[in-house]
């Protein structure tokens, strides 16, 4: 039997959408007030969900407190307070859009969970806006 655990978190970040390679003109269009030179913050609020078999002994799949360290170490700590464009190496390079933010998360998380679970990471970078990624 499969069941799904989730725990909330969040974080405050600043960042701005850019291509260096696209001129100015091409950036404003595309990522419209995003694309503001001196950036812009969201309060970002992430679900991350595993899903596994219930352990007998204990009747967890996961012990919550171990997930919320997982989370604290690999996500609100290198990111809450930041900006992801200038202090998040793997953002140095990589367009931090909710859909990038959501995929960095989740590589971070996975190899820290039992391999025969099931990891998604569901990112609001708005209470309108969130993205989902289950690492398909």
């Amino acid at each position: 039997m499969k069941v799904t655990v989730s725990r909330k978190a969040h974080f405050n970040a600043a960042h701005r959408l850019y291509r260096k390679d696209w001129s100015d003109e091409k950036n404003n269009l595309i990522f419209g007030k995003c694309n503001n030179p001196n950036f812009h913050g969201h309060n970002y609020e992430l679900i991350v969900s595993v899903t596994g078999e219930i352990n007998p002994e204990t009747g967890f799949v996961i012990d919550i407190k171990d997930l919320a360290e997982i989370i604290l170490q690999e996500v609100e700590i290198p990111f809450d307070h930041k900006n992801l464009n200038l202090d998040v190496p793997e953002f140095f390079e990589l367009n931090p859009s909710a859909e990038n933010i959501a995929v960095v998360i989740y590589n971070k998380i996975k190899p820290r969970i039992d391999a025969n679970m099931e990891l998604e990471i569901t990112l609001y970078e708005t209470p309108r806006n969130f993205v989902t990624y289950r690492g398909l």
